[in-house]
């Protein structure tokens, strides 16, 4: 198995492109950017992201790597990881308790793998630096091996956070190291949409972790104070040799009896899907981050659930799903910058952003209505709550106008989550509700469909202007609008249209 291992990384051509994707998943993404004073972007550096999204016989394997100082890790990481577990490692018979075993090898044997692809760069960079000479008087010789330095530094610098999901036998597994963020929303038998956030994510803000930390002799108080370390906000990652072999060198980390940054991931699961209707994604940090920084960290999970659920509805593909939430958050992150409100000391920029959408017991539609079929598709939008102290966020929904016959949904709305598809007249909501707790963060929603005047049978015919009369009725939407923003008395009802 190792040599096949060492076989299958030195390949120059990624084993991993003859694995057959899943196609019940999408990936958006966008790279990192910095705004200068006239609001336009630039890219700073070149795409440190990478992801995974595999199908196999046996089981469903995904995957979202956040690499940082170079993308070398993150890409590492994403073809040994695979090699370590779908290779023949894992199998139906096997219970939770060895799937757990197998994926907390899996990380193990891949951090292990990377360092000794880095060793011999590791020993020549410590041999170099004996070389140099005392004192500021510079050679040719020494000006050499400085730049032979800055080269193997490049090498061998960098690291990367993950998060894995595991789909064997219907149950799901979560494995994670760092920064990035797995949620699973599903809908309830009552009708309910239940928004988990699998797990925590390893900074110095994660209590567990401090205590980790604290156990091995390291200030739990000051580690909160300084927040970063070494460049970084995770407390677990894979790869980064400084903190991991050089951790007394650093001022935060010298007290540690032990390794204090490691690579051992949190492990959920198994948790069953049997029933479960919804989808899972995973994210990177840029992506939870450049949404914080635009609206605040309270709402960030129910905003993207907000957001997917909105865009399944409205576009042809998962994978046009989860790019246009990318390219939403993106462009609300741009926003929040240019508008010259509270928020601007926090977007002057983001890093590269991913999501994975993977849909569970979801139906979609083959494709958008057409013009030629009869109808052409016509958004109607209802602005993402960014406000701090409201629970509720809405979503954008998608409607046909047919040219004749009745009003429909969409041709690409989902079907709902247990299974039946809404009928003429009937339109998805979306309003979500926070009822956070301490290790998981949900939501839930919930919705009568009263935003949508029943229109039966009845044909919306245009008028002399190719106008229709109107056919929603946002009393509900002013009445939320104006309980969260306005004295709490809500707006007359005969402010919306009628």
């Amino acid at each position: 198995m190792a040599a096949q291992r060492r076989t299958l990384m030195q390949s120059h051509q990624s084993w991993t492109d003859d694995l057959p994707l899943c196609q019940l998943c999408g990936v958006g993404s966008a790279p990192n950017c910095v705004y200068g004073p006239d609001g336009k972007g630039s890219q700073s550096h070149p795409n440190e992201d990478g992801h995974f999204r595999f199908s196999t016989e046996c089981c469903f394997l995904y995957g979202v790597f956040n690499g940082y100082d170079g993308s070398r890790v993150a890409n590492f990481v994403s073809q040994c990881l695979t090699a370590e577990l779908l290779l023949g490692q894992l199998s139906s018979s096997h219970t939770d308790a060895d799937v757990r075993r197998i994926l907390s090898q899996a990380f193990d044997v891949v951090e292990k793998s990377y360092f000794e692809t880095i060793d011999d760069a590791l020993a020549e960079k410590a041999n170099l630096q004996t070389q140099l000479p005392e004192g500021v008087f510079l050679t040719a010789q020494t000006q050499k091996i400085s730049e032979r330095l800055k080269t193997l530094e490049q090498e061998v610098s960098g690291g990367a956070t993950a998060i894995v999901a595991l789909i064997l036998n219907n149950k799901l597994y979560i494995a994670n190291v760092g920064t990035n963020r797995a949620l699973l929303c599903k809908t309830s038998t009552d009708g309910q949409n239940q928004v988990i956030q699998i797990g925590q994510t390893h900074t110095t803000d994660n209590d567990d972790e401090l205590s980790r930390l604290a156990q091995l002799g390291l200030d739990p108080v000051r580690l909160r104070q300084v927040g970063l370390i070494s460049g970084q906000s995770s407390t677990r990652r894979i790869g980064d040799y400084k903190v991991k072999f050089n951790y007394t060198d650093i001022d935060v980390l010298s007290a540690a009896k032990n390794k204090p940054i490691i690579a051992e991931p949190e492990i959920h699961g198994g948790q069953s899907l049997e029933g479960v209707g919804g989808f899972l994604l995973l994210m990177s940090e840029g992506l939870i981050k450049a949404l914080e920084s635009a609206h605040g960290p309270e709402q960030v999970n129910q905003e993207i659930v907000a957001m997917v659920a909105a865009e399944l509805v409205l576009q042809s593909s998962l994978e046009a799903a989860a790019q246009s939430v990318v390219e939403r958050v993106k462009r609300l992150h741009h926003d929040a910058y240019v508008s010259g409100r509270q928020r601007v000391p926090h977007c002057a920029r983001h890093e590269d952003m991913t999501l994975l959408v993977r849909v569970i017991n979801y139906t979609l539609a083959d494709s958008l209505l057409t013009p030629t079929q009869g109808g052409r598709i016509y958004p109607v939008s209802v602005p993402y709550s960014n406000h701090q102290s409201t629970s509720k966020t809405s979503v954008t929904l998608s409607l046909v106008m047919p040219s004749t016959g009745t009003l429909t949904n969409g041709s690409n709305t989902a079907s709902t989550l247990e299974g039946d598809t809404p009928t003429a007249g009937q339109s998805p909501t979306a309003t979500l509700q926070s009822t956070n707790t301490h290790t998981q963060s949900s939501s839930s929603s919930s919705g009568d469909g009263s935003l949508f005047r029943q229109r039966g049978s009845q044909a919306a015919q245009p008028d002399e202007t190719g106008r229709v009369p109107p056919y929603v009725d946002f009393t509900q939407f002013y009445r939320l609008w104006g309980t969260d923003y306005g004295d709490g008395q809500g707006l007359p009802a005969e402010l919306g249209p009628q």
